[in-house]
């Protein structure tokens, strides 16, 4: 029985993950508008910023629509196709959850934010 429901699972999300690559594409906003000098500024502070996700998740799909209207430029990781990220994940982080923002200090310490509203709140506060 339970092979039976993994692989509907399975299933199920092989039908629906083109369904939501599409709506992504379809529905992300454009970015806000900055003088260069300010896109440059904002550019320096995303340096230090890695976010953990995989493609089909809805979580990680909504933080990256605010990604892409706040016009950041910030490294993704898929954790699902790179077993080397999901390992750093587990290894910084202390969990495999995504999406997670990793937070790359000036001091050298990281800090890892998980919860897309968390994320999307902070992501906000700085750069909104």
């Amino acid at each position: 029985m339970r092979i039976l429901i993994r692989y509907f699972f399975r299933g199920l999300r092989a039908v629906l993950a083109p369904v939501m690559i599409v709506s992504e594409k379809l529905t992300t906003p454009t970015s806000i508008e900055r003088t260069p000098e300010d896109q440059a500024r904002v550019d320096q502070a995303c340096q230090g910023l890695t976010l953990y996700q995989f493609r089909t998740c809805p979580f990680c799909i909504k933080v990256r629509k605010e990604i892409a209207r706040l016009g950041l430029n910030i490294e993704l990781r898929d954790t699902q196709l790179d077993p080397a990220h999901k390992q750093a994940l587990l290894e910084g982080g202390g969990k495999s959850k995504v999406p997670c923002l990793k937070i790359a200090h000036d001091d050298g310490r990281e800090e890892w934010m998980y919860e897309s509203d968390t994320i999307n709140s902070w992501l906000h506060q700085q750069f909104g």
